[in-house]
């Protein structure tokens, strides 16, 4: 199971690795909204690049997590404790991304 992990360096700067310990990559091909790195806390740039990374590396689609990256921002990414380590897995990245996208789903029906 893919695993994501957040600590911050002795310089304060935003580290996130997978279960394997390798850095995730920023991603910056699909939407450059902070090419200077990740970040969480709150809803910045730097929290936007990390939400559409993970959602990219975990969903395996590129399409999707950029439809979805700035609402898995502000429900996840934002409320992550801004300089606490924490970590996150797989299940619950794709059980967000479902909830959004069904969330979705229902405003368009009830709309119509």
């Amino acid at each position: 199971m893919k695993t994501y992990s957040g600590h911050r360096a002795a310089d304060g700067s935003a580290i996130v690795t997978r279960e394997d310990s390798t850095e995730l990559p920023l991603r910056l091909d699909l939407y450059n909204h902070s090419p200077t790195g990740f970040e969480w806390g709150y809803g910045g740039s730097g929290p936007a690049q990390l939400a559409l990374a993970i959602l990219a590396d975990c969903l395996e689609d590129d399409e999707r997590a950029l439809d979805l990256h700035q609402e898995f921002k502000s429900y996840a990414i934002a409320r992550l404790p801004d300089q606490l380590s924490w970590s996150i897995n797989e299940d619950y990245v794709r059980k967000v991304a479902g909830e959004l996208t069904r969330a979705r789903l229902r405003v368009v029906s009830e709309g119509a």
